[in-house]
């Protein structure tokens, strides 16, 4: 059962939208223990950059962008996201945050752009950069052993699944329909599909997965998850399998969720969020109208799967 969004007003202002952001260019973050970090990460498929003595960078292998950044801190904290935009956009991004009010802050990178806060006061940037969000659907295979010929392989020879790009992160926040505005009207992302004021879903206007970002309720910002993109439904099922046996445990799948409907896998960090393989997510052209709607918690989580952990959704980040 679903029900339309009520977000009238929402929805016309993202529809008269002219210059949007285009990528997820990066997420940065700090954690209490890069050694730490660097081995989950390691393990988790990502190739892992040493910066000096206090930093990391994520990459994917054989892609030069890279998808975090993260530093030594007390604990783990979501620092900033950094957006990418066309340069001939920029103008119009920095009229929209001085109409509307929005609070600057002092860039955190030295790479430029347009920085100031989201209503949670976590710091943005916005970035003219090349686009690396997908524009066309990624490839996603899934293949069948013909007959007389055997679908296994010894583990021993079985190919390392590795992701392939940063898929999307979601954020908490302490007003879901507040941010959903705000996102539309500053960065202009449009909302995919929302479920009350539980969780919502944002999509870029230049071609983008059902979303870049996605809204989690809290009573503050903070990170609950990353997502990775796999190449296969087995890829996802391989690494996390990879990740058990290396200790890392506790997560959450294998199961498919009905809102972007892709294939998904959650481990759990050592700082109790989680980053997620995912595979064959739902994908909006540029220029394509997506009816986003308002579904009820029941229809909003997945179409099979086990039940997710115990404080799947909580924050652990500080105030």
């Amino acid at each position: 059962m679903l029900e339309r969004s009520s977000d009238g007003a929402s929805a016309l202002a993202a529809s008269r939208v002219v210059a949007g952001i285009h990528s997820l260019d990066h997420f940065a973050y700090d954690v209490p223990d890069l050694n730490e970090a660097a081995q989950f990460y390691t393990d988790f498929g990502l190739d892992v950059k040493r910066v000096g003595d206090h930093g990391l960078e994520l990459y994917t292998f054989g892609n030069p962008h890279c998808w975090a950044k993260l530093t030594q801190g007390p604990h783990k904290k979501l620092r900033y996201l950094s957006f990418g935009a066309f340069e001939r956009d920029l103008p119009h991004f920095e009229k929209r945050v001085d109409e509307a009010n929005v609070e600057r802050c002092a860039p955190l990178t030295q790479d430029g752009g347009i920085w100031f806060l989201s209503p949670d006061g976590l710091p943005l940037q916005i970035k003219a950069c090349e686009k690396s969000s997908p524009a066309a659907k990624t490839e996603f295979s899934a293949t069948s052993s013909p007959p007389g010929k055997a679908g296994a392989v010894r583990k021993a020879i079985a190919p390392v699944a590795k992701p392939r790009r940063l898929a999307h992160i979601m954020l908490f926040t302490a007003n879901i329909s507040g941010a959903i505005d705000f996102y539309s009207q500053i960065l202009g992302l449009r909302l995919s599909d929302r479920s009350g004021d539980i969780v919502a879903f944002m999509h870029g206007i230049h071609g983008s997965d059902h979303h870049l970002i996605a809204l989690a309720a809290s009573d503050r910002s903070g990170l609950h998850h990353s997502s990775w993109d796999m190449p296969t439904f087995h890829d996802v099922g391989l690494a996390s399998q990879l990740m058990i046996e290396k200790g890392h445990s506790a997560g959450w799948g294998l199961g498919r969720h009905l809102l972007g409907a892709n294939y998904f896998y959650y481990v759990r960090d050592p700082w109790m969020s989680f980053a997620e393989y995912s595979a064959d997510i739902d994908f909006i052209p540029a220029g394509a109208e997506w009816p986003a709607a308002d579904y009820t918690p029941d229809d909003a989580f997945s179409f099979w799967g086990p039940p997710p952990p115990p404080q799947f959704a909580a924050n652990f980040e500080p105030f």
